[in-house]
């Protein structure tokens, strides 16, 4: 939906987005009277997202004319990574269990199995709505929303290519991946308040999430210190400089790939998504951000490196919620339908499952994310439970990156044969 924005100087908007985010962190620090029962409601984080997404609809600015996503994904997420997992204690990641890798896959099953029964339950209703034939085939749309929602972007320009879907149609598919994708994390960001409640009724035992959690607190209070300047300075160094070598690293081997290998050339390919300069950006800033973990900058967690790494975490949720126009919702309601039908389907056999094998809600809420919105919005989903598990929600990511176009692919011949 084009629409020319009130304000599409960058410098403004951020400086918006940035009054606003501090606005909600001062309102939500009250310890009593009205915000403080407000905030009991509505979690801050959720805030963080829909005020930036409030404006948007209201049409103060555009995200499609600004940079600022862009920007803070590519260089600020990376940072955040780098900084948050410089405490890491890998060793207490691994003792989390296999129930993690469990609700991300029952996730993914979720959307492959959605796909196909969302398309069912509405052609009972509405049959036009899941029509269409050759390039039309609104089945073969879908396969690129299951290609987003299993991995990321590039696993859905695998699957525009893989069953060529009429380009200029494809912009309603993007759409629907942005609001039905932007409603379920809402609910997710509304459910971290209620973990506790949530786990009970799971009859979860989430005391090795605890337990990591207490290791990164007691470890921080150990190294605390009054960061100085010249502290500030290292650990900037230290998450820019790692944004570098992962941006480097990433278009070297993205090249490499492509230049010696004819199959990642190959657009309709599972393997194509390795071509992704993003997927090795993440990969790589994590990777160093583990490597530094063994290191003395781990200390630097006591100066405060995960709490910088929050703020850059919080300016891409702002700018998440930038790209969504509550309004949308409104433009293809037949499209919609099915897209929030889906969800229902992947979000119903997540409980199912966590509820059978007793997952903590940390678990359901990640491994959901780490499908359905990938690299950038895993890791903002797992800090908010705490900074020290965000590198669950990356290597969870990284995961639906691998078996996205493969998963997405299997989910599109079972939509066609349903169509």
């Amino acid at each position: 939906m084009d629409k020319s924005a009130l304000i599409t100087n960058d410098a403004i908007v951020f400086g918006i987005l940035m009054l606003l985010l501090a606005l909600v962190f001062f309102t939500s620090s009250q310890k009593s009277g009205f915000w403080y029962k407000f905030y009991k409601i509505i979690p801050a984080l959720l805030m963080c997202y829909l005020l930036p997404a409030i404006l948007s609809t209201l049409g103060v600015f555009n995200a499609e004319e600004s940079q600022l996503y862009f920007v803070a994904s590519r260089y600020l997420l990376p940072a955040s990574l780098v900084l948050m997992t410089l405490s890491i204690d890998l060793k207490a990641v691994y003792n989390l269990g296999p129930k993690a890798l469990i609700m991300f896959f029952t996730g993914t099953v979720g959307i492959i199995i959605g796909g196909p029964l969302a398309i069912l339950l509405i052609s009972v209703f509405s049959p036009e709505t899941v029509g269409g034939a050759g390039p039309d085939a609104i089945w073969r749309g879908l396969a690129t929303l299951a290609g987003s929602w299993i991995g990321g972007g590039a696993n859905q320009a695998a699957m525009l290519e893989i069953f060529k879907y009429n380009p200029e149609k494809y912009g309603g598919m993007v759409f629907v991946d942005i609001v039905v994708a932007n409603i379920w994390m809402a609910i997710i960001l509304m459910g971290i308040d209620k973990t506790n409640k949530i786990d009970k009724w799971l009859k979860a035992d989430s005391s090795a999430i605890s337990e990591l959690k207490q290791k990164v607190i007691n470890f921080t209070e150990s190294i605390t210190k009054n960061p100085t300047l010249s502290d500030y300075m290292v650990m900037l160094g230290l998450a820019f400089g790692a944004v570098g070598i992962a941006h480097f690293s990433a278009d070297e081997i993205s090249l490499f790939l492509q230049n010696n290998f004819e199959i990642f050339n190959d657009k309709s390919s599972a393997f194509s998504s390795f071509t992704s300069t993003f997927f090795w950006m993440i990969t790589i800033a994590t990777f160093i951000g583990i490597i530094l973990s063994f290191t003395k900058a781990r200390n630097y967690e006591g100066a405060g490196a995960s709490k910088i790494g929050s703020i850059f975490i919080y300016i891409l949720v702002a700018t998440i919620g930038m790209k969504m126009d509550l309004l949308m919702i409104f433009d293809n309601p037949g499209l919609i339908a099915i897209g929030l039908v889906w969800m229902s389907i992947h979000a119903i056999l997540l409980i199912v499952v966590a509820k059978l094998i007793k997952a903590p809600y940390f678990f359901l809420a990640v491994g959901s994310q780490a499908n359905v919105g990938g690299a950038a919005s895993a890791p903002v989903v797992a800090a908010a439970f705490h900074p020290s598990l965000a590198t669950v929600g990356v290597l969870l990511a990284v995961l639906g990156y691998v078996v996205g176009t493969w998963a997405a692919y299997l989910c599109a011949v079972l939509m066609e044969m349903a169509s």
